[in-house]
């Protein structure tokens, strides 16, 4: 077993079992893409058993803390069946939820959905590619399911030197034989979602909003949320959910076509008459500052946008960009309006972004009654060892 041996005091994240270990952190050693290695303190004591990185800043990831703990065939199948027997303990009111959710289930680098009878697989780590086999494998062991799709094309392989890979890994037959849909429609709460898991973000859908879209659902309902503001709507989860609590109206705005032309199909997948929903391919700044010297206004407003902010070196300059977006967003909100704002950019904390929102309310001349933090949806894990789970941030603002 080769060894990386760290540097004095570097051992002190480990210690506390965190699962990163980052390339200014080692003083020597080294293996191939993907190994597993014994870490060690500066004193020579072990810390952990890893897959090493020869590329990544994040040199290597931590599969166990156990030192007697073998890193095999058993070991990963006892995981991934530990992760997946975890989602039956979580309260999810849909057919299509996370099973595998990185290192918040002890598996750094490998994201895993379920979309009814298919999954999707992300490995986007050295150690998850080397391990592939095993895992898809003791996925479909667990699952008793047959189909499972790669969507391996994430920017980050790029950072572990590996190649975008997509396509279908277990299912698909032998050349000629019928192939599998990529086309699905997901259950969610009360509504249906189609989706498709070659060409939609992530693994196909953003399963983790899957609450807050019910949140918004309940909350249109009770309030009686008449006028609906939709910004970056992708494939309209959040449109469908407003329609469903009973929205008079929802515009939805987004850049992409194709995904407007999916929103729209899934307005009519749930029999939703489709005067009640307007949709703008346009980009989202210029379409508020538009509204606003209209003087239109609007009862509910839901921003969230893409990630602005993929690590704290971008923060400054997202910052600004979710700032002008809030801002915009909290001068269109009528009398009593409910602003739901996210951010799902890991660079910025949950005190920073409540801190950009206020900033943003206060430019706009606006209070409000903040009268919900969001998170995503509990079978997108954090863990108390790796606060960097908690990516996906969002607050609820009642205007005053």
């Amino acid at each position: 077993m080769k060894t990386i041996r760290l540097r004095p005091g570097k051992e002190r994240s480990l210690l506390r079992r965190h699962p990163w270990i980052f390339e200014s952190a080692i003083a020597r050693g080294g293996a191939d893409a993907g190994e597993t290695v014994r870490v060690e303190s500066d004193a020579g004591e072990f810390l952990a058993w890893a897959a090493f990185s020869p590329t990544s800043k994040i040199r290597a990831r931590v599969w166990s803390f156990d030192q007697a703990q073998r890193i095999d065939a058993s070991f990963f199948i006892a995981t991934v069946s530990a992760s997946i027997r975890a989602r039956a303990r979580f309260d999810i009111n849909s057919d299509a939820f996370r099973l595998v959710h990185g290192e918040s289930d002890g598996l750094p680098g490998l994201i895993v959905d379920r979309y009814g009878d298919t999954l999707v697989a992300q490995f986007l780590s050295s150690g998850a590619e080397r391990w592939k086999a095993v895992l898809v494998d003791a996925l479909l062991a667990a699952t008793g399911l047959s189909l499972l799709y790669e969507r391996s094309d994430a920017s980050s392989r790029a950072l572990e030197g590996l190649p975008e890979v997509t396509g279908w890994l277990r299912g698909a037959g032998p050349v000629g034989a019928p192939v599998p849909p990529v086309e699905l429609v997901l259950r969610e709460h009360d509504w249906r979602l189609a989706l498709n898991i070659a060409t939609g973000h992530k693994t196909g859908f953003y399963l983790d909003q899957r609450d807050s879209r019910r949140k918004f659902a309940d909350d249109t309902r009770r309030l009686g949320f008449e006028r609906v503001l939709n910004c970056f709507c992708y494939t309209g989860g959040f449109t469908v959910a407003a329609l469903t609590g009973g929205a008079g109206h929802v515009t939805s705005i987004d850049s992409s076509g194709p995904a407007l032309a999916q929103a729209a199909a899934n307005v009519a997948l749930n029999g939703f008459d489709a005067q009640r929903a307007s949709f703008l391919d346009a980009d989202v700044n210029a379409s508020l500052r538009q509204f606003d010297r209209e003087g239109q206004r609007f009862d509910a407003i839901v921003l969230d946008p893409p990630k602005f902010a993929p690590t704290v070196a971008h923060a400054e300059r997202a910052a600004r960009a979710y700032k002008d977006i809030n801002r915009l967003a909290f001068k269109l909100l009528a009398p009593d309006g409910v602003l739901f704002t996210y951010s799902c950019s890991g660079g910025i904390s949950a005190d920073l972004f409540h801190k950009i929102v206020a900033s943003a309310g206060s430019d706009a001349g606006v209070d409000g009654f903040i009268t919900e933090r969001l998170g995503g949806a509990p079978d997108h894990p954090m863990t108390l060892n790796f606060p960097e789970g908690e990516y996906l941030k969002g607050l609820v603002v009642m205007r005053r």
